[in-house]
């Protein structure tokens, strides 16, 4: 599985409608409204890298409203979850 993180910038009067769009792409997971200099950050999550340039490029950029795109692709993921799991050899606690 292959995760980017799309930090997106869009009109301040389309957020609440570009984020609803953008969440009901395939491949995209979550959509999460924040502060700073970005306005909107989507999570997509695609088994090929190719699939990316269709979620991202050919629709997420595409939805009203959205101005502006970067994009991170994740190497790995590190949570309290992977490594509960990586170190616990299958003992009960």
């Amino acid at each position: 599985m292959i995760t980017a993180f799309v930090l997106i910038k869009t009109s301040v009067d389309r957020i609440p409608e570009a984020a609803q769009e953008i969440s009901e792409i395939e491949g995209i997971s979550e959509v999460y409204s924040v502060t700073g200099e970005w306005d909107l950050i989507a999570i997509a999550r695609v088994q090929q890298h190719e699939a990316l340039a269709d979620v991202i490029a050919d629709q997420l950029s595409k939805v009203e409203g959205v101005q502006a795109t970067t994009t991170h692709i994740s190497f790995r993921a590190y949570s309290k979850h992977d490594l509960d799991a990586a170190f616990s050899l299958g003992f009960e606690h």
